[in-house]
C-alpha cells in the first residue's frame, strides 16, 4: 500500500497548474523549479502589456504588483517590507551585501567551507587577492554539519562576518542557521546567509535566525522566474552599508556634488529592472505561502526521506548525504558509471536532473575524493510514483 503523503496538501491542484508535470518528471527543483500557472500567467500577462503600452507605462499601470512582492517577501522571512531589495539573482544579492562591507587588510571571513557556494567562495577569494582579508574555515561535525563549537572557537578579534550557506548546492544537508546566529550575536559579528536552496522549501525567520543580511533566488524551491532574486537587509544594520555600486534608485542626486543614499534595503536596487521578473516572483511567494511553507517542508521530507532509502538500498549507488537535518536535495553517485551517464538515463526517461561536479563544491569533493554527484532534488508537486520511477531508472 502506497502511503499518503499528502500532509494535506492538494497536490492534484499543484499538479494541475504545473501542467508539464504530464510529459516530464521534475526532479531538479534545486535548479530551477517549474513555476505554476498564476506565475506564468502574471509574466505574461505584464509581458504583453509592456507590448502594448511600453515598458514604462506598463509599470505605471503595476505599481500594486510591483510593491506586492515586498509585502510577499518580507511575509515568508518574517521581516519588514523596506528590509527587502528585488535583485536578479541570489548570487548577485549576496555579492551586494558581502561586498558593501568596509574591508580592510587583514580582517577575517568565517565560513564553512564544506557547503560554501562556489560563487561565494570566489567571491571571498578575490578579496583576499585584493584588499588582503583572510578567509577561516569552519570543520564540519560528525554529522557533517557546520561545527557550532568550533566555529566560535575559532573568532578572533579581526573576524568581521560569519557567511554560512544554509543549504549547500550539491547534498541535502541543512546547516543549523539559528545555532550560528546565536553564535553572531554573542560576539556582535555581522552575520550573512546565503539562503539561495533553502528558500521556498524550508521555513525562514530572519528575527529566529539572528541574520543581518541573507539572499535568496527565485527560480529553485520558490518557483519563481529565472533571472529574480532577493536582498534581505536588517533596517538599523542597512544604514551602516555603504553599497558597492549605486545609481538613481539607490540614492538621490542632492547636490552638485552631494548624494543621500536611499533608507533601507531600497539601496540596492537599481532602476533597471526585469518588472514582469518582480512581479512573478511576488506571486510565486504568495502562491508558496498559500500552500504553507511548513506543509511543503513536510511533504518534501517524506519523500526525500523515501527516496534516500531506496537509493540506499540499490546495489552500486554510494548516498553523500550528510547532515544532521536534511531537505529535498539527494545526492548519490553510481559504482563505475559517469554521473553524467546516469543523467543521460534519466533524460532518456524525461526525468530532469542535474550534475554537481567539484568546480561547484571543491572542498567537499576533494575531501572526499569526488568529481562528480548526480543531484535529485523533490518538490511539494512530486508524487511517490515519480520517485519510485527514478529509483527504477538508476538500479537499471
Amino acid at each position: 500500500m502506497t502511503p499518503d503523503l499528502s500532509n494535506d496538501i492538494d497536490v492534484g491542484a499543484l499538479r494541475a497548474d504545473t501542467p508539464s508535470c504530464a510529459g516530464v518528471i521534475h526532479l531538479n527543483n534545486a535548479g530551477a523549479s517549474p513555476s505554476p500557472d498564476p506565475v506564468h500567467q502574471a509574466v505574461t500577462a505584464h509581458l504583453d502589456l509592456e507590448r502594448r503600452i511600453g515598458g514604462y507605462a506598463a509599470a505605471e499601470v503595476a505599481a500594486e504588483g510591483l510593491a506586492a512582492f515586498y509585502d510577499e517577501a518580507a511575509g515568508l522571512l518574517n521581516a519588514q517590507p523596506d528590509e527587502i531589495a528585488f535583485v536578479e539573482n541570489a548570487t548577485r544579492a549576496w555579492d551586494l551585501a558581502f561586498h558593501a562591507l568596509p574591508w580592510t587588510e587583514g580582517d577575517r571571513v568565517l565560513t564553512h567551507g564544506a557547503a560554501e557556494y562556489a560563487s561565494n567562495m570566489l567571491a571571498f577569494l578575490h578579496e583576499a587577492k585584493r584588499r588582503g582579508i583572510v578567509v577561516d574555515q569552519a570543520p564540519s561535525d560528525e554529522t557533517g554539519q557546520v561545527d557550532v563549537t568550533a566555529l566560535e572557537a575559532m573568532i578572533g578579534p579581526r573576524t568581521r562576518l560569519i557567511a554560512l550557506t544554509h543549504v549547500p548546492t550539491h547534498c541535502g544537508l541543512v546547516n543549523p542557521a539559528e545555532a550560528v546566529g546565536a553564535v553572531a550575536r554573542r560576539h556582535g559579528i555581522t552575520y550573512l546567509l546565503d539562503a539561495c536552496q533553502s528558500a521556498g522549501q524550508i521555513l525562514l525567520d530572519v528575527g529566529q535566525i539572528g541574520c543581518d543580511m541573507l539572499s535568496a533566488t527565485g527560480r529553485k524551491f520558490l518557483r519563481g522566474p529565472r533571472g529574480t532574486g532577493f536582498l534581505y537587509v536588517r533596517r538599523d544594520f542597512a544604514e551602516t552599508l555603504d553599497p558597492p555600486m549605486i545609481d538613481l534608485v539607490a540614492a538621490r542626486w542632492s547636490g552638485a556634488t552631494r548624494y543621500d543614499l536611499a533608507p533601507g534595503a531600497r539601496r540596492f536596487e537599481t532602476f533597471e529592472r526585469n518588472v514582469a521578473g518582480q512581479i512573478g516572483l511576488g506571486r510565486a511567494i504568495r502562491y508558496a505561502r498559500a500552500v504553507g511553507i511548513n506543509k511543503i517542508a513536510k511533504r518534501v521530507g517524506n519523500l526525500t526521506n523515501n527516496l534516500r532509502a531506496r537509493l540506499s538500498e540499490t546495489p552500486g549507488v554510494s548516498l553523500h548525504d550528510p547532515g544532521a537535518q536534511r531537505c529535498g536535495i539527494v545526492s548519490f553517485r553510481c559504482r563505475d558509471e559517469p554521473a553524467d551517464i546516469t543523467l543521460a538515463r534519466l533524460a532518456d526517461r524525461r526525468i530532469m536532473a542535474s550534475v554537481s561536479r567539484i568546480e561547484m563544491a571543491r572542498t567537499d569533493f576533494e575531501a572526499i575524493g569526488l568529481e562528480a554527484l548526480v543531484r535529485l532534488s523533490v518538490h511539494s508537486f512530486n508524487t511517490e510514483r515519480e520517485v519510485n520511477q527514478a529509483v527504477d531508472v538508476v538500479r537499471r
